[in-house]
């Protein structure tokens, strides 16, 4: 019998737990462009919209403009029965100002999986 998951029945703490390792991971891979690392945990849906192509594209652009990741801080939790929404305060290298990090995470064949990740 599979275990489900209920994302509102985990505390913020917890989530934030799940969530930030992931995050982290994810910043890192795309500052390096290292495809492999950066969809690791990713789903099936995310996988098929983030080629490597994509991924060299939107991390040159960023970069170019923005710089790389520095500072990020927890806003926010939303905690749904099958997923939860993390939300960061983002800044960045080049420019000043804040920008929103955001994160779906779901749990799918046992471990925790992103299936919409988003910095703007």
């Amino acid at each position: 019998m599979t275990h489900l998951i209920r994302f509102d029945k985990l505390s913020e703490q917890q989530i934030w737990d799940i969530a930030n390792p992931i995050m982290d991971n994810l910043m890192d891979a795309s500052t390096h462009i290292d495809y492999a690392r950066h969809v690791r945990d990713f789903t099936g849906r995310m996988k098929a919209i983030v080629t490597p192509a994509y991924l060299q594209h939107v991390c040159q652009q960023y970069q170019a403009e923005k710089g790389y990741f520095s500072h990020r801080v927890p806003v926010a939790v939303f905690r749904r029965p099958d997923s939860a929404a993390i939300v960061w305060k983002q800044s960045f290298t080049k420019v000043p100002g804040e920008f929103v990090a955001e994160m779906v995470l779901v749990h799918q064949n046992g471990r925790y999986l992103v299936d919409h990740v988003m910095v703007f």
